[in-house]
């Protein structure tokens, strides 16, 4: 019959795994699957049944394939008529608790994606999706180290037999060891592009303490160095910080260095506008809202702290509810005469 270990069939097991995962706290999910379905379990039994299929799932990316039969991605052009794939990094903080329910340090939860965006549609590009066609994407996350979170990119882009678009391009927030990361796991990424908005930051903090008193000049010091950037490129901001007047303050001139520091280390991630031109996604918002809906919507809420393997269990598991529905019904397919 499949019955789990805690005698539950594979329907009430799923169903309990997802509001489990779903709803704001494992007393909620109980709630919510009584209601729903009728049927009553324990908040503790929720939580089990939540955490052992998270592991599951973590078992399952730990080795070379992904989840269901393969299946092409329809990926949109770019503005020469090219496919272009995305792959995109970012991680989350959680509150963990130690052993004993005492406080323990933050931990970082990492969300991987791939993903089909939609193009801009004041572009001109061919095979244009219908109106109402949603972003296509598949995400993994956990309580990884950086080196661990890349073996478990791999089978998302296997399973879908979709990395192969003409161009793939990964986004990146500049963080350290990221980009090697990225070009390793994905031999065919041509382009890594630094995500717009956190160049647009460090711009937004030398403005700040270069008009300490006056925020509305700070306010249009930042959109005209964004414009710049978005309109000329990186070496065109690198030339105003070195050209530009000194700031009089020793903090302003100390972060002015700090900024012109990032964007030489950065600069060959920053031509926006090659990048615009050929239809590409400069920013990372994709991925920084995958970091709210798939971790933070769920193991950031008032109050919550969470045990190493818990937490962990749980980013597997709405990774997996929040990516394309066939890789939440691959999971749940099991041949009960094996």
């Amino acid at each position: 019959m499949g019955l789990t270990e805690r005698r539950l069939t594979p329907a009430v097991e799923r169903l309990a795994t997802l509001t489990g995962a779903v709803a704001d706290s494992f007393e909620n999910g109980a709630e919510l699957l009584a209601e729903t379905s009728g049927i009553r379990l324990r908040e503790s039994t929720v939580e089990r049944t939540t955490a052992a299929a998270g592991k599951r799932i973590a078992a399952v990316l730990s080795g070379d394939r992904g989840l269901g039969k393969s299946k092409p991605w329809a990926w949109h052009c770019d503005a020469w008529g090219r496919t272009v794939g995305y792959i995109a990094l970012d991680a989350t903080g959680i509150r963990p608790q130690g052993r004993g329910g005492v406080k323990a340090d933050g931990r970082m939860a990492y969300v991987g994606m791939i993903f089909n965006p939609l193009p801009d549609r004041e572009r001109v590009f061919e095979k244009l999706p219908k109106p109402g066609t949603s972003m296509t994407a598949r995400y993994v996350s956990g309580l990884y180290p950086l080196s661990a979170i890349q073996p478990r990119l791999a089978p998302l882009g296997d399973a879908s037999r979709g990395w192969i678009a003409d161009v793939q391009i990964a986004l990146s927030d500049g963080g350290a060891g990221r980009e090697d990361l990225l070009r390793d796991h994905f031999g065919r990424v041509e382009v890594v592009i630094l995500d717009f908005f956190h160049a647009a930051e460090h711009l937004g903090k030398l403005a700040k303490a270069w008009h300490p008193q006056d925020e509305p000049a700070a306010r249009e010091q930042t959109a005209a160095w964004s414009r710049l950037l978005r309109d000329e490129g990186g070496d065109a901001m690198i030339a105003v910080l070195e050209e530009g007047d000194i700031p009089s303050s020793a903090s302003a001139r100390s972060i002015r260095e700090e900024v012109r520091t990032y964007f030489r280390n950065q600069c060959h991630r920053m031509d926006d506008p090659t990048y615009e031109a050929n239809g590409w996604f400069i920013g990372s918002g994709a991925v920084e809202s995958a970091c709210k809906t798939v971790v933070g919507s769920r193991l950031k809420g008032s109050g919550m702290r969470w045990s190493e393997s818990g937490g962990d269990a749980v980013c597997h598991v709405r990774a997996l509810y929040r990516s394309e529905p066939s890789q939440w019904q691959a999971f749940w397919q099991r041949d009960l005469a094996a």
